[in-house]
């Protein structure tokens, strides 16, 4: 059995869905607004049925042409709309191929808003619970997303990142950052480790922080994506 959850963002075109699958247990599905679209969203969720993957909704900013990581900045009423129809738009997909939706994680500079502003972690949590008070909530460990998803008392899963550098707040470091990736598997795999068995993460600057490694995110689209959930696996498979 896993240590913990493995979770991908899947369903964004990359091209390597099929081989990522079966080494991770949480698929965060791309809902058409960032990248992916109804053809794609059915293909990712067969492939998670057959390899027995959770699957949750991946909701971004509407925005295909950066890949929803640029940052928008929306009444509250809009990004709770926006999060629900995203919700909707994957739910009923999954119906129809009788998978039950477990999760929602947001995606890119939604996910990364939400993480360190309160008013924009509110209306996800909240659009969340009014959809499916079931479903749970993805969020970075130790930031608003959690805390605002808990005091809604909606379910929460902390996440922390094996190819992605910390800084001293415990937030990602800036994609803009030549520093931001990591992008070798050694690296990654004792990242992930720290992670588990201490529950600390080493910034960029040398210090060590307190992580809650509920969930391991590995992005998709990164280029040694199907390397790195295939290694992590290994080392946190326990006979």
């Amino acid at each position: 059995m896993l240590q913990a959850d493995i979770n991908c963002d899947m369903g964004e075109g990359i091209g390597n869905d099929e081989a990522i699958m079966p080494f991770i247990s949480s698929a965060n599905i791309a809902c058409g607004y960032h990248a992916g679209d109804e053809i794609t969203m059915n293909k990712t969720i067969l492939l998670a049925k057959k390899y027995r993957v959770a699957v949750g909704a991946h909701p971004s900013f509407f925005d295909r042409e950066n890949f929803g990581r640029t940052e928008m900045h929306l009444a509250t009423q809009e990004i709770y709309e926006l999060v629900q129809k995203q919700i909707k738009i994957l739910h009923s997909i999954a119906a129809k191929h009788e998978v039950v939706m477990q999760h929602v994680k947001p995606h890119g500079a939604l996910y990364n808003m939400s993480a360190k502003d309160v008013v924009t972690a509110h209306a996800i949590a909240a659009a969340v619970k009014d959809y499916d008070p079931n479903l749970v909530l993805f969020g970075l460990s130790g930031s608003h997303s959690i805390k605002e998803a808990q005091g809604l008392g909606l379910k929460t899963n902390s996440e922390v990142f094996a190819d992605r550098t910390y800084q001293d707040d415990g937030s990602l470091t800036p994609r803009s950052q030549r520093n931001a990736l990591i992008n070798d598997t050694k690296k990654v795999v004792e990242q992930v480790l720290q992670m588990i068995n201490k529950k600390t993460v080493t910034t960029v600057s040398g210090n060590i922080i307190t992580v809650v490694p509920g969930t391991i995110c590995i992005h998709g689209d990164g280029a040694h994506a199907a390397e790195f959930t295939k290694a992590i696996n290994e080392a946190l498979w326990i006979k």
